[in-house]
């Protein structure tokens, strides 16, 4: 705990009897923050506030899989929009807090925010957008990507299949695996191409497997590749799947040789198509701004745009 001039107290909350004084805020997913304490992917001493007296005046905190000693991500950094310029609070809230979350020399965890899709259009979301960037910028973080949240609904009704292909179940993990690494070449995703400045096209497919797909407790059977025809070549894959959250369609790809014939579409439809048979309320899914044919093929397929995010890294 410390004590900045005017009063103000930082400290971690004591535990989940805190999540009320916590959520005082507003964000988008302070539903999900209790049960995120009691399935362990967030700890008390990852989520810390702000406070003069009893008023809350900014929170930030991290976010790691079940059970792990070290976040993952850092995805809530607030303020009181409503009361004077706390610039300086949530800076000193910010580095206060990543000196004790974060392991000593090495590079902090990325940042995710979820932002109003019309963020740049509507003044105040501008501004809270850019507050919180400036104070991570000031603690030396970069914009990498700026992304559409995208959803289906029941309404939308399921996309039409693509007669050209058959699907099947994903063979195995290294089946899986050896297409993500194809599909990796040309990609337009800010991630993968990231990853690809620092590690071979399957080392970067491995992580993504390990540190996302293979965390997924929904049938691997819903994972499908698609074939030209019954016993024709992989063209693709898509695996829809259900998250900590939401079921998702959590990846999509199309081989380089397969590009350009519409096969895209296919593949979204057919993992709509396997969620959809679940009775889902909804189906999440994201893709970069800047990946105008896979934004495209979700719209194609009756996903909205309903909320963007932001991405920053060290």
């Amino acid at each position: 705990m410390s004590t900045l001039p005017g009063g103000v107290t930082i400290r971690p909350i004591t535990g989940p009897d805190e999540v009320e004084l916590f959520n005082r805020l507003p964000y988008t997913i302070n539903h999900e923050l209790a049960d995120d304490l009691a399935e362990q992917r967030r700890r008390p001493e990852w989520m810390w506030v702000a406070l003069r007296g009893d008023r809350l005046l900014a929170r930030v905190a991290w976010w790691g899989r079940s059970g792990d000693s070290t976040p993952l991500l850092l995805d809530i950094l607030d303020v009181d929009d409503t009361a004077e310029d706390l610039t300086e609070v949530a800076q000193a809230l910010y580095e206060t807090a990543a000196r004790q979350v974060l392991p000593t020399g090495v590079t902090p965890p990325e940042y995710g925010r979820f932002i109003p899709a019309n963020w740049r259009e509507d003044p105040d979301a501008y501004r809270a957008v850019r507050l919180r960037m400036g104070v991570l910028e000031n603690a030396g973080a970069h914009l990498t990507v700026e992304r559409l949240r995208l959803e289906w609904a029941p309404a939308a009704g399921v996309p039409k299949p693509d007669q050209r292909l058959a699907f099947r179940p994903a063979g195995d993990t290294d089946e899986l695996i050896a297409l993500m690494t194809r599909a990796l070449d040309g990609t337009l995703d800010a991630h993968s191409r990231g990853d690809l400045a620092q590690m071979s096209p399957r080392e970067a497919a491995v992580k993504h497997y390990e540190q996302e797909f293979a965390a997924y407790s929904s049938p691997r059977e819903w994972w499908r590749v698609g074939t030209l025809g019954r016993d024709g070549d992989p063209v693709g894959f898509v695996v829809p799947a259900r998250n900590a959250y939401h079921p998702v369609i959590a990846y999509l790809g199309v081989v380089p040789e397969h590009r350009g014939h519409g096969y895209v579409d296919g593949l979204l439809a057919e993992g709509t198509r396997i969620l959809a048979e679940e009775n889902v309320p909804r189906i999440r899914a994201a893709t970069d701004l800047g990946n105008a044919p896979m934004a495209n093929a979700f719209a194609r397929a009756g996903y909205i745009n309903f909320e963007r995010a932001i991405n920053m890294a060290w």
